[in-house]
């Protein structure tokens, strides 16, 4: 995975990731939108952060599309995959555990 090193290179890596998302990745799209009515616009952060490549806060696949950074637990990402093979997931998004704030929270 190409990391930018810009900021000029991350905020475009970021434009290119949420545009694929809006177009590509509906489903994904849907369960940002959803993460946001639940827990407000930390929601949108974590994206643009885990877009940008800071890792444990959002990760989604589908449709042969990754966007996001990956988490860093052991085995997460061979599991993930694992389940997505043998279930036939279609779509899989990944949200930080303990991070969630009422909505409106800082």
């Amino acid at each position: 995975m190409d990391t930018p090193k810009t900021t000029d290179e991350k905020r475009a890596k970021v434009e290119a990731d949420i545009a694929r998302i809006r177009a590509q990745m509906p489903r994904t799209y849907q369960a940002i939108q959803a993460k946001a009515a639940e827990v407000g616009n930390a929601a949108y952060a974590w994206v643009k952060r885990a877009c940008a490549g800071e890792p444990d806060l959002f990760y989604a696949m589908e449709a042969g599309h990754v966007v996001g950074a990956p988490f860093a637990q052991p085995d997460l990402q061979r599991d993930l995959a694992h389940a997505m093979v043998t279930f036939g997931i279609d779509y899989l998004v990944v949200w930080p555990a303990g991070q969630a704030q009422p909505k409106g929270g800082a």
